[in-house]
């Protein structure tokens, strides 16, 4: 029976972990996709602008994505927030908190694996998120301090 079954198999069982590990997508991982583009197609319904989202799963064990919108509002950060947050819920999310609703200068969303931050303009540019959560640029070495002194 077993050379029966290696004789059907295309590949070496040594291989079979890398190729189970390659061919199938992590479900939470897909979950998470889904969930991301659900709430930027709720923030792009409303015309939500400069839409930035973040990978920070190797900065932060809190969450796993991070998205920042715009809106020129408080009424439109308002209508973004209760919009994405229907949207996610509806997609399955379990919304954990949403904080700064009264105000609607800055309103967060807190679905678990994503976090929504809806910002007006000058809060955006005043807190800068961006700064904080980009990834670090890679350093570069520079060829003035690795070439040899010049014989004068």
């Amino acid at each position: 029976m077993e050379t029966l079954l290696r004789s059907r198999v295309c590949c070496h069982p040594l291989f079979w972990p890398i190729l189970n590990a390659i061919a199938f997508i992590d479900p939470d991982r897909m979950r998470l996709n889904k969930l991301q583009k659900t709430a930027v197609t709720a923030l792009e319904d409303i015309k939500a602008r400069d839409i930035t989202v973040f990978d920070v799963r190797k900065l932060t064990s809190l969450y796993d994505t991070l998205i920042i919108a715009s809106a020129e509002s408080a009424r439109q950060v308002k209508a973004l927030a209760v919009h994405v947050r229907d949207r996610l819920k509806a997609a399955g999310a379990t919304i954990i908190g949403v904080e700064g609703e009264q105000s609607g200068e800055w309103v967060l969303i807190d679905a678990g694996d994503i976090v929504v931050h809806v910002m007006q303009p000058a809060v955006r540019a005043y807190y800068n998120l961006e700064e904080l959560w980009a990834p670090p640029a890679p350093k570069r070495r520079t060829a003035a301090k690795n070439a040899a002194p010049a014989a004068a």
